[in-house]
């Protein structure tokens, strides 16, 4: 058992949360009241609770449930860590509080040494399963990396090297050794994942990603080029993929040029969903990244910022040419009208491949364009409904689905057997995903009328290690207001 004082403690012997309803995490919806046993960091017994002998179910450590909902901890399959100004202990606190339990980090190398530490529940952190390029954890040289008939080699080293997670995003300009990593590292027992970059979808689109073999396809770029009556977008005269203004503003106009024309939406909709679904491929939307861009001036005063974002995260987002994703200077209007269409249109294609029978993950891609770690989370969810996926299936996105897709079977639900990783919430996700904000919702007493708020995620369970989260939001406030004390 490890002890991170009033921040949180755990694994018990004999852990009880009595009197809750379940949100199990497969899509079904909430059943209950259950007393939960979960035993070290596993969940040993589910029991319907008997309101005649409230105390049955004995423990080390009881959670006592009143309008307590549970449900399996979310995984968040791409964020970012940004630079070393960015406090690891901000990022991760943040997470849990939010319903978070993993992660797939992008900037893999930040968190070499705490893989272990984090494994032995020795750090307070989510899961991490972070994210690889093609080749990491390999000493083979460029060209024999690029050389598709070392595929299997090179797959297998990773993988025994630790790597779970690799990004094919360099390989798009080779469909050939694209698609000789994303069958090489599935048959080494990992997965892919790729960000169609705008400057080589005349190579591989969204279906050529999938059609090859890649596990999981993130963000929104290669559906709309995939729908398309040519091999490229039109691109401007004086496009320059570098000249991140232009290259953000022409990847919401791909989708108006394919919405915009009958027939090609008409393919997006149907002919490219279904083929989608039939090669396998998952979709991570990341929704809540790209927000800004359809509304700058909210996510410059959105209301957590001042407590909550941290001072190098804010400078990170101010407009500057020379950060990624910190293109909105000369942001118009018409940009951000192009953004709502493009939402729009890529919630018509999310909704068409779920209920096709795709499977939707889940990511949010911050800490970029004014989506703060942790708040995002939530945000996410919110915008992954506009789809008209239901609450239910949303949620199951980011539970269920996210752990097959990493192959994790023992995680993202809340059932017998499975690994410990619950969220305690005040409320039910299912009715309002408000609830899992850290100051909850605003709500109405029905008899005196009086306004309050609910109380989120009272807890969030780690691998058994149960977190206070009210106290590890404090923590939050004080690092951050420390970073802002020279600001």
């Amino acid at each position: 058992m490890v002890d991170f004082g009033d921040l949180g403690a755990g694994p018990y012997k004999r852990l009880v949360i009595r009197n809750v309803m379940v949100i199990p995490g497969h899509g079904g919806p909430a059943t209950g009241p259950y007393d939960i046993l979960v035993t070290g960091n596993v969940i040993s017994e589910m029991r319907g609770h008997n309101p005649d002998e409230p105390t049955r179910m004995k423990g080390d450590r009881v959670i006592s449930g009143d309008n307590l909902f549970v449900m399996p901890g979310m995984l968040n399959l791409h964020l970012h860590l940004r630079g070393e100004d960015l406090p690891l202990d901000y990022i991760y606190y943040l997470q849990l509080a939010t319903g978070v339990t993993s992660i797939g980090p992008a900037e893999q190398n930040r968190v070499q040494d705490q893989l272990e530490p984090e494994r032995n529940n020795e750090i307070i952190a989510p899961r991490l399963f972070p994210i690889y390029s093609w080749g990491s954890k390999t000493d083979f040289d460029n060209d024999f990396l690029m050389n598709p008939a070392n595929a299997d080699r090179v797959a297998k080293t990773m993988i025994r090297n630790g790597v779970r997670q690799v990004y094919l995003n360099g390989l798009c300009w080779n469909p050939v050794m694209f698609g000789a990593a994303a069958k090489s590292i599935e048959a080494a027992g990992g997965i892919t994942a790729v960000h169609i970059q705008p400057s080589s979808t005349s190579q591989v689109n969204a279906l050529d990603a999938a059609r090859l073999g890649v596990t999981m396809i993130v963000h929104h770029y290669g559906y709309a080029e995939s729908a398309l009556n040519r091999q490229v977008q039109n691109y401007p005269v004086n496009y320059n993929y570098r000249d991140e203004n232009i290259r953000f503003r022409e990847a919401a106009q791909v989708w108006i040029e394919a919405g915009e024309n009958p027939e090609t939406r008409h393919r997006l909709l149907n002919d490219v969903v279904d083929s989608l679904v039939y090669y396998g491929v998952t979709m991570q939307p990341n929704r809540a990244t790209y927000e800004a861009n359809r509304d700058i001036v909210r996510a410059h005063g959105l209301p957590w910022h001042e407590k909550y974002t941290h001072q190098a995260l804010w400078e990170m987002h101010l407009p500057n040419p020379e950060n990624h994703a910190s293109f909105q200077y000369n942001w118009t209007s018409l940009d951000e009208y192009r953004w709502h269409y493009m939402y729009d249109l890529w919630g018509d294609l999310i909704f068409e491949f779920n209920k096709r029978g795709g499977r939707v993950a889940y990511g949010t891609d911050d800490n970029y364009q004014w989506s703060t770690g942790g708040f995002g989370n939530i945000r996410e969810l919110q915008l992954v409904l506009e789809s008209g996926m239901h609450p239910l299936e949303i949620l199951r996105s980011a539970t269920y689905n996210s752990a097959q897709t990493i192959l994790e079977p023992k995680l993202g639900m809340v059932q017998k057997g499975y690994i410990a990783d619950i969220l305690v919430v005040d409320g039910s996700p299912a009715e309002n995903f408000r609830y899992l904000y850290p100051f909850g919702a605003i709500m109405m007493d029905p008899d005196s009328k009086q306004m309050y708020r609910s109380g989120g995620i009272v807890h969030t369970i780690k691998d058994g290690v149960v977190f206070e989260n009210d106290n590890l939001m404090r923590e939050v406030e004080r690092i951050v207001a420390e970073s802002k004390k020279n600001a």
